[in-house]
């Protein structure tokens, strides 16, 4: 009896721990330039690479978010090459056309294939700093621009962008698919046990409240995808606002 029921126990902690604990991303496209891993049902992490001077290779992460024969794409691969490999992916295999583009902030590795997708007919969206300072440095600029808030729908999927201060860099936005539990923080948030990284156009006085103003609002979140390195939990959150109160 007792051998049964500790069988029982076990089995029952395995299915409620299954429904609250993210599974791995399951790999689904690779090439040198740019990987697709399956991170949610309607969720797709998408990886290339950006070529730095002072941090050699660096892969950089962003989302796809597919229903329905559209697709959402938060902050695009590093350059047009990549971003036409995504495209073709989303077309090819995923049979869905790319309807709207969210850079997180001005840098190349949010918005280094923008063109890619503007000449695909996708619309873009972005922080209205991020406008601002993308055509400042000469970069293809977002289309559209929202000062706090942006609610985006792609298929029967809502997508909400946020700007909650500055940190990585003044204009940062996290985005949510409260659906799916997912908090793609960008580089406003760091990986476990990852370093500061660039600080170029960074408020590291700022970065610690800015993040846990995300840690408050979306601390429900299954998963936490960085800018760079492995997505995870909100331990994530916690780790960032720690390691930038150092200073």
């Amino acid at each position: 009896m007792k051998s049964g029921t500790a069988l029982v126990m076990l089995f029952a902690l395995l299915v409620f721990s299954g429904c609250s604990v993210a599974k791995a991303p399951v790999g689904l496209y690779a090439s040198d330039t740019l990987k697709v891993e399956r991170l949610g049902r309607n969720t797709y992490l998408h990886i290339s690479y950006l070529e730095t001077e002072s941090f050699g290779k660096v892969p950089c992460n962003g989302l796809a978010i597919i229903s329905r024969g559209e697709a959402l794409i938060l902050d695009t691969p590093v350059d047009e090459a990549a971003s036409r490999e995504l495209l073709n992916w989303i077309e090819k295999d995923m049979h869905s056309r790319a309807v709207a583009v969210v850079p997180t902030h001005f840098h190349d590795d949010c918005l280094g294939g923008l063109r890619v997708f503007h000449d695909a007919g996708a619309r873009s969206y972005a922080n209205a700093l991020t406008i601002e300072l993308a055509a400042a440095g000469g970069s293809e600029a977002p289309q559209q621009g929202f000062e706090t808030f942006l609610e985006l729908e792609v298929g029967n999927i809502k997508v909400a962008s946020e700007y909650l201060g500055p940190g990585h860099t003044r204009d940062n936005i996290v985005s949510y698919i409260p659906s799916e539990k997912i908090l793609f923080g960008g580089c406003l948030v760091k990986s476990l046990n990852a370093g500061k990284g660039y600080l170029g156009d960074a408020d590291t006085q700022a970065w610690p409240a800015t993040v846990r103003k995300a840690r408050e609002k979306y601390g429900k979140a299954r998963w936490v995808v960085p800018g760079h390195g492995q997505p995870g939990s909100t331990a994530l959150l916690d780790y960032t606002a720690e390691l930038f109160s150092k200073d």
